[in-house]
C-alpha cells in the first residue's frame, strides 16, 4: 500500500465513521490524513505485531478530535480489524471520539483536552535522550491549538534540552472551531515564531506525500534542536463541498445528498 492510498483509506474511512455514529470532525480528519498516512506508512517505526516493543517510535495525535484518523491507519497498519472501525463513537466502543490509548493498541496518550499533547511529546523525548534511546517522537498539533501557552512552555524546554528527537507537524488548515485561525488569535507570522523559540522550521504543501518525506527526512537529522512541519492543509480536503467551510468542523455528512456525494467524490479519487 502506498502512502496516498493510505490517506485515501483515511478519508474513506473518516466518512463513514462520523456518518455512522453522527460525530463531528470530519473537516480535520480529512485535513490531517495525508500526515498521518505518510507518517505510518512510510517514516515511523511502529509494529503491528508488537505495538509496545521499546524501540518503537511515538506517536502523539495532540489535536485528539481528529482521532479516527489515526484509528483508521492504525486498522489499516494492522494494529486491530478494520471492522472495528465501525463502532467508532459508539456507546461501551473503545474508539472513543476523541483519540484514547485506553485499550487501543499503537495509540501512545489520550488526547482531546487542546494543548496537552506537546507537552507528553517534550516529556517522551527528554526522557529518550536520558537514556541513550534512538526513538524519535512526533507530535501532531492542530493550528488553533497553538492558541494555548502549554504548547509554547513546550517548545521553550525542547529548545532549551536541545530535543532534536522531537518532531512536531502542525496541521495548518488555518480554521478553528468557529472561524478562521486569524480572525480568533492571529498566528501570523507563524514560522517566526517558532523560529524565535529555538526551532528547526520546514514549512510545506501538507497534501503533497513526496514533499512530506522530504521534511520528515530533514527533521531526523535536525542537529541540536527540535524540527516544527508546518504543513499548509485545507480543511475539509477531498470533499469539494466541505473544503474551507468552517461548518465542517463539528457538522457529520448527513443521510442522503451529502453522504451521497461525498462517497462519490472520494470513490472517483480511489487509487
Amino acid at each position: 500500500m502506498t502512502s496516498e492510498q493510505l490517506a485515501w483509506k483515511i478519508r474513506r474511512h473518516g466518512i463513514e465513521m462520523t456518518h455512522i455514529s453522527q460525530g463531528s470532525h470530519i473537516g480535520a480528519i480529512l485535513s490531517v490524513a495525508d500526515i498521518v498516512a505518510v507518517l505510518y506508512n512510510n517514516v515511523a517505526n511502529v509494529n503491528p505485531q508488537d505495538p509496545k516493543m521499546p524501540e518503537r517510535d511515538r506517536i502523539i495525535l495532540s489535536k485528539g478530535h481528529a482521532g479516527a484518523s489515526i484509528y483508521a491507519a492504525l486498522a489499516e497498519k494492522g494494529f486491530f480489524d478494520v471492522e472495528e472501525l465501525k463502532t467508532h463513537y459508539a456507546d461501551g466502543s473503545r474508539l472513543s471520539g476523541h483519540v484514547s490509548h485506553k485499550g487501543v493498541p499503537g495509540v501512545e496518550f489520550s488526547t482531546g483536552s487542546l494543548g496537552h499533547g506537546l507537552s507528553v511529546g517534550v516529556g517522551m523525548a527528554l526522557a529518550a535522550k536520558k537514556d541513550d534511546k534512538q526513538h524519535k517522537v512526533y507530535v501532531i498539533c492542530g493550528d488553533g491549538e497553538c492558541d494555548e501557552g502549554a504548547v509554547w512552555e513546550a517548545a521553550l524546554v525542547a529548545h532549551h534540552y536541545k530535543l532534536n528527537n522531537l518532531i512536531a507537524i502542525i496541521d495548518h488548515n488555518k480554521m478553528q472551531s468557529l472561524d478562521f485561525c486569524e480572525n480568533t488569535i492571529a498566528l501570523s507570522p507563524f514560522a517566526d515564531k517558532w523560529k524565535a523559540f529555538g526551532w528547526n522550521v520546514i514549512d510545506i504543501n501538507g497534501h503533497d506525500h513526496n514533499t512530506l518525506k522530504e521534511a520528515f527526512a530533514e527533521a531526523k537529522v535536525s542537529v541540536a534542536k527540535p524540527t516544527v512541519i508546518i504543513a499548509n492543509t485545507i480543511k475539509g480536503k477531498g470533499i469539494s463541498f466541505m473544503e474551507n467551510d468552517i461548518l465542517w468542523h463539528y457538522r457529520y455528512p448527513h443521510e442522503g445528498e451529502e453522504y451521497d456525494t461525498a462517497v462519490a467524490e472520494l470513490e472517483a479519487q480511489r487509487l
